[in-house]
């Protein structure tokens, strides 16, 4: 799985960094269905989480988070983050 994690209107700190490579730890499960998870974050008053993620099978899937504080914002993305790639992992097995 390729990650790549940018931001606009502000720039990353270490622990940001480290905070978002620990919560991707969740989506762990599904690592070997991910090629590409592309990050963006942009601060304009609120954080703003817009997270693409494509997968082996050609289909790809877009969901977002946003919030005053940092963490909060990452915590709506992932929580969405999660069950898209969990809806998309059992879609595939059922075509098995």
């Amino acid at each position: 799985m390729n990650k790549s994690i940018s931001a606009q209107g502000f720039t990353l700190d270490k622990d940001q960094t480290e905070l978002i490579n620990k919560k991707l730890e969740r989506i762990k499960y599904a690592e070997n269905l991910i090629v590409d998870l592309m990050i963006h974050v942009k601060e304009d008053k609120k954080f703003f989480f817009e997270t693409t993620v494509n997968f082996r099978w050609g289909g790809n899937a877009h969901v977002t988070g946003d919030d005053f504080d940092f963490a909060a914002a990452l915590n709506k993305m992932m929580d969405v983050l999660d069950v898209t790639v969990t809806k998309a992992k059992d879609k595939v097995q059922e075509k098995k």
